[in-house]
């Protein structure tokens, strides 16, 4: 066997390994956090399996995150029929703007106030904002983005996990 033969059968032999253990490694599952919300409901993230849900890190202060609401209320109206469920998680925030927030924009959505930072702790210790999870209807994480999310990309993630089954 020529040396660009053995090179070329090494890279095939390491290529067919590595999408084996892409394939064999398991999906990571959201953690399991309490939520609070503004509303008074309390529910962890299991009692969501069966929904594709987005649970939303932000805060009032942020203009970003400001920013991307209407886009995330939108996505909310869209796909919620459709076993679409939603959490924006505040953090860093005072209750109060939160609540005002919420008020004057309408959020049609689940809004909890992470007092303590523990469900930013949970899902891998977020400090920056916005940063968005998504999750499956199995309750494992599909997406994470850091920022306002590419909506197109979101979409795209969105619409596969609704077609999926529970």
């Amino acid at each position: 066997m020529t040396a660009p033969a053995k090179l070329i059968a090494a890279l095939a032999v390491v290529a067919i390994g590595a999408f084996a253990a892409f394939l064999l490694t398991p999906q990571r599952v959201a953690p399991e956090a309490r939520f609070a919300t503004l509303a008074g409901e309390s529910f962890v993230t299991s009692e969501l399996r069966g929904k594709v849900t987005v649970v939303n890190f932000w805060a009032t202060w942020c203009p970003e995150c400001v920013k991307e609401m209407p886009a995330m209320i939108g996505a909310y109206r869209r796909y919620a029929p459709r076993g679409y469920e939603m959490i924006a998680v505040a953090v860093r925030d005072q209750p109060e703007s939160v609540a005002s927030f919420t008020r004057r924009s309408a959020l049609p959505f689940k809004v909890a106030v992470d007092r303590g930072g523990e469900i930013a702790k949970q899902f891998g210790n977020v400090r920056i904002t916005p940063t968005t999870f998504v999750i499956d209807r199995k309750g494992r994480l599909l997406k994470r983005y850091i920022g306002e999310p590419e909506w197109n990309d979101f979409n795209r993630v969105v619409e596969k996990a609704l077609a999926e089954p529970a």
